[in-house]
């Protein structure tokens, strides 16, 4: 399951002090994956991270900042302003139950709005963390034998169809292994859009996913919140201490 069935009393009982948020986006992704594809794998991830660490999973945003992709059919986009408002106020709901920590796994990069509510979040203390950043993708491209960069493999390419070929092979059209675009020089994607770039919606190689990558993304991932799960829950100053001290 990518979304929680847990009860009231299961909640009670886990009573986690860590809760997970999956942000995704309803956006096109070209002609080989669906609208859903950011959410199913902010879902995919939240739920694996929640499974492992026992932490409170929560249902999904659906609907995030995708105006670059607003001349695609099907894109819809809600604020920067009405997503930064609804996720303080699920972490200020959280807190009220005595969940003091967020985590916001955020599946599409145009959420830009997330990094400054984390940010003012984490003035006092460690609140709210994004995960996974750029440097924990970059870990699993490697640790999973991805071929392409992040820059190169921008969107619906080989990393989110290999995510959905290990997840949901089902959503993923039978094109996917032609649908490869170049463009890897996008100094003015926030000026013009995505659709500057490329005619399909497609900044990537697909061609190159695999199920086994994407199996192989996942266990990376998941594996790699260990340290920044520390973090979050204030062991940073506790290793700031002992450099300190030596």
């Amino acid at each position: 399951m990518i979304m929680t069935t847990a009860t009231s009393t299961d909640e009670a009982a886990r009573a986690a002090g860590v809760a997970v948020l999956p942000v995704g986006s309803f956006e096109q992704h070209g002609a080989h994956l669906p609208l859903t594809t950011d959410t199913l794998i902010a879902c995919l991830i939240a739920s694996r991270l929640a499974k492992d660490y026992d932490l409170f999973l929560l249902p999904p945003l659906t609907i995030g900042c995708s105006h670059e992709h607003a001349t695609f059919a099907g894109t819809i986009s809600i604020s920067a302003s009405t997503l930064h408002l609804v996720v303080r106020e699920i972490a200020a709901d959280l807190e009220r139950q005595g969940v003091r920590r967020l985590v916001i796994v955020n599946g599409h990069g145009g959420n830009y709005v997330l990094n400054n509510v984390a940010q003012e979040a984490n003035v006092s203390e460690p609140r709210v963390m994004l995960y996974p950043g750029r440097v924990d993708w970059e870990h699993a491209r490697e640790a999973a034998g991805c071929v392409t960069s992040i820059r190169d493999d921008m969107h619906g390419g080989e990393l989110e169809t290999s995510l959905l070929l290990h997840a949901f092979p089902d959503l993923v059209r039978e094109n996917w292994s032609t649908a490869d675009v170049e463009a890897s020089e996008r100094s003015d994607l926030l000026l013009l859009g995505i659709a500057a770039y490329t005619d399909t919606g497609i900044i990537g190689a697909p061609s190159s996913a695999t199920e086994n990558k994407g199996r192989l993304l996942l266990d990376d991932v998941s594996a790699s919140f260990n340290r920044p799960l520390k973090l979050l829950m204030g062991e940073n100053i506790i290793t700031k201490k002992r450099a300190t001290d030596g």
